[in-house]
């Protein structure tokens, strides 16, 4: 029986900022109630316990009414406006974007913006805690941003350091009511603050929800071990290390969301116009970025980049998986991507001998100490191509002060030795304009370059990484495509800024025949008209509207912080193409050891630095929030069998459900129970291990994965079929343990042999099952 203690205190209204008294917002009576408590929850509804929160919360529907209208209107104004032209522009757009972000948010939600309340000791009022921030007409503060210093102590308070607090509430809101409540107390005066005790907090209370086909988010859940990882500084690499169900992924999510608040590096980012939000999310598969898409929108940003790692490569759409496992394992370290390097600087080396260059009037010595120093015009981190212009510029530098006088009328040498053929042909073979998918396949078919560009690979070695088709561009390709994209630069480059060059300047030679014509056609006094030849008028006129521009990759970066989740399956040369997106080495870093599929034996610490980080902190999450204790005892010892340390977590609740065993060809029979049982259409289901099943008919709440897909997802039932044919050694282990812990509420493990309905590494006291 739940134990209700409503306090005797008479309820206090919200104390006016610079003022001693206190008032009652005042309230549209139009609103109806946010509360709607259940009939099994008529405790709660006394208005001795809710009436001061449904005054408060009543405030913020009716707030929230008035500034959805004013935004929309200021958000139509701003678009009926002339675009304009420049940086005018940019901002412009920047600020009907972060308008249009808000505007979005708050139709998004009504009074359920707010997560809970906080009492603070002594007299304090209530503060009250939402996704963002609120304030009413008046400059009352009705919703204090979940990311500020002052909502900490909601996240992080426990009864061993109760953060300044007497007493926390957090909310159940469904269809935008709140259908239930919970209270914590934290200290002695707490109790007197109208609070309902009861013997089921909120979060456990969320964790036998059931799941939809997205990722909620789980702001007014979110744990004090999982707030803090939240709110760790974004300097260097944290690694948040935790075993299935420990909320490794909520905290990615909601840490990125803070990061954008209070970091201001990333800030700053933000703000700029044009500029996105300067952070880029990995996750492991398309499945899972669908899944978590809807978390960050929820939390109020939408200048998240997501993706997954094969997509950082144009080739990566199309590439299939590496079919040799030895020829995969080499193309995983870093051999080949640093091998791109040393390739290209052997189109970058100046020639061993001099060169007479002839004009009509002179002749000019370029030695190759003049080539030696030319070459040196590339700076630091330019690609080759996008450096060739500097280094012939320099090239012609050279060559010029070489030359003697010449007659007043001549042609300038600078333009005699630009147009001369030979000069030309010695600086295209010298430093050709050179393209990345080209090194890569001459690497893969020319023995010797290869064994010169990586040494370190044995004559065996070699031979096995040759191939017939240079560019069959496989997955394992992909972070040598990637280092060599980076390297050489983009050989369309330069050819497609001379055109828009050569386009601005005809639009700039008709204009200056539209001015003239109109000047001389001017007989006003005043000669207004002739203003327009001033560079600033001119320079507005012309801002090359409608020319052809560079289009860039959004994904290229550089970014200011990355989050890369289920980080343990990354390979060394895939960590690189990560870090060229990330030079200042901000990184989130989200993964568990045990969940390697190819084994992950040495630390966080270790392969990190080994791949060219230099400032990593862990954090380790060891409470499974999400996995019910009877799957949890069934699949321990299945990853216990292949990784002995493996960080298994702690289940913190009972499904009271065990997991059910039996024959495969009940598949359709344990799936249509569950539907009968579930009929309301609430919950999802995944059938993992047989790739014959479609999907049940008239209904999508039931998929089909393959383990790999089903990794970083969650589902109320989870069904293996044979997972003993899920493979051997590591990855067979690593596979069943994944899919057994995708389960929040049952498992059923279905085998076609009779004497193998047990996952493959269960002890015999792992725990009962049907």
């Amino acid at each position: 029986m739940p134990r209700w203690g409503p306090c005797r205190k008479a309820p206090r209204g919200v104390q006016n900022r610079g003022s001693n008294r206190t008032e009652t917002p005042a309230v549209n009576p139009d609103i109806p109630s946010p509360f709607a408590l259940p009939g099994h929850l008529a405790a709660k509804a006394d208005p001795a316990l809710i009436a001061e929160d449904e005054r408060h919360l009543r405030s913020i529907a009716g707030t929230l009414l008035r500034q959805r209208s004013e935004a929309a209107e200021h958000l139509d104004a701003l678009r009926r406006q002339p675009r304009g032209s420049g940086e005018y522009a940019l901002e412009r757009d920047a600020h009907i974007r972060r308008l249009s972000a808000r505007l979005r948010l708050l139709e998004r939600f009504g009074a359920d913006l707010t997560l809970g309340r906080i009492v603070p000791l002594g007299q304090g009022d209530p503060v009250y805690i939402g996704r963002t921030g609120l304030t009413d007409e008046r400059g009352d503060r009705l919703l204090v941003d979940w990311r500020s210093p002052a909502a900490e102590p909601f996240f992080a308070a426990t009864h061993a350091d109760p953060h300044g607090l007497a007493s926390r509430r957090r909310y159940r809101w469904s269809r935008g009511q709140v259908t239930d409540y919970w209270d914590e107390v934290f200290t002695t005066e707490g109790r007197d603050h109208h609070v309902a005790l009861d013997d089921q907090s909120a979060f456990i209370a969320s964790l036998g929800a059931r799941r939809s086909g997205r990722m909620q988010d789980v702001l007014a859940t979110i744990q004090a071990d999982q707030d803090a990882i939240i709110r760790t500084g974004s300097r260097g690499a944290l690694v948040v290390d935790g075993g299935p169900g420990t909320g490794k992924t909520v905290v990615a999510l909601h840490r990125t969301a803070h990061l954008l608040y209070a970091d201001p590096r990333l800030r700053a980012h933000r703000e700029r116009p044009g500029h996105r939000s300067g952070v880029l999310f990995v996750g492991p598969h398309e499945p899972y970025l669908a899944y978590v898409a809807d978390v960050l929108p929820s939390l109020g940003e939408e200048g998240v980049l997501t993706c997954t790692v094969r997509s950082l490569v144009p080739e990566g759409a199309t590439a299939p998986e590496e079919a040799d496992p030895q020829v995969a394992r080499l193309k995983s370290t870093l051999a080949l991507v640093d091998a791109v390097e040393p390739a290209v600087q052997l189109y970058e080396e100046p020639p061993a001998e001099g060169l007479l260059v002839e004009t009509a009037w002179d002749e000019v010595w370029l030695g190759p100490e003049d080539w030696a120093e030319a070459f040196t015009a590339r700076g630091p981190g330019v690609s080759h191509n996008d450096a060739r212009e500097a280094v012939w510029e320099a090239l012609l530098a050279i060559a010029v002060d070489r030359h003697g006088p010449v007659e007043a009328d001549a042609e300038s040498p600078r333009r005699s030795l630009s147009g001369n053929r030979g000069l030309r042909e010695a600086f295209a073979r010298h430093w050709p304009l050179l393209r990345p998918e080209e090194i890569v396949g001459d690497l893969y078919t020319v023995p010797a370059y290869l064994h010169r560009c990586a040494p370190g690979l044995s004559p065996e070695e070699v031979h096995a990484l040759q191939r017939e088709g240079p560019q069959s561009w496989t997955v394992s390709d992909l972070p040598v495509l990637d280092a060599a994209r980076r390297r050489v630069g983009d050989p369309d480059a330069a050819r497609r800024e001379r055109r828009r060059q050569a386009a601005l300047a005809a639009d700039r030679r008709v204009m200056d025949e539209v001015i003239d014509d109109l000047v001389a056609a001017d007989d006003s006094d005043l000669g207004e008209v002739r203003s327009l030849r001033t560079s600033d008028i001119r320079d507005r006129l012309d801002d090359g509207a409608g020319l052809p521009v560079q289009e860039t990759d959004p994904l290229a970066g550089p970014f200011e912080h990355l989050v890369v989740d289920e980080a343990q399956e990354l390979t060394d040369a895939q960590w690189r193409v990560l870090l060229s997106r990330c030079p200042s080495g901000s990184f989130t870093i989200v993964g568990d050891r045990a969940q390697a599929r190819h084994g992950f034996r040495e630390s966080w610490e270790d392969r990190l630095d080994r791949v060219g980080f230099r400032a990593v902190r862990r954090s380790t999450l060891s409470v499974n929030y999400r996995t019910p204790r009877e799957v949890m005892t069934e699949a321990e010892p299945v990853i216990r069998a292949a990784v002995p340390d493996a960080n298994v977590p702690v289940s913190v609740r009972s499904a009271g459900v065990p997991v059910h065993h039996g024959p495969a060809a009940g598949l359709r029979a344990v799936l249509d129970d569950w539907l009968a049982a579930h009929d309301q259409g609430d919950g999802v289901a995944v059938v993992i291990g047989d790739p014959r099943f479609t999907g049940v008919p008239g209904t999508d709440r039931v998929r089909s994965l393959s383990p790999a897909l089903a990794k970083g997802l969650e589902f109320d039932l989870v069904v293996l079929v044979d997972p003993e044919r899920f493979g051997t050694g590591i990855e067979g282990a690593v596979d069943r343990y994944v899919a057994m812990t995708r389960a929040t509420r049952r498992l059923a493990v279905l085998t076609s042999d009779p004497g193998g309905s047990r996952c493959p590494g269960r002890g015999a006291d792992a725990g009962p099952g049907d």
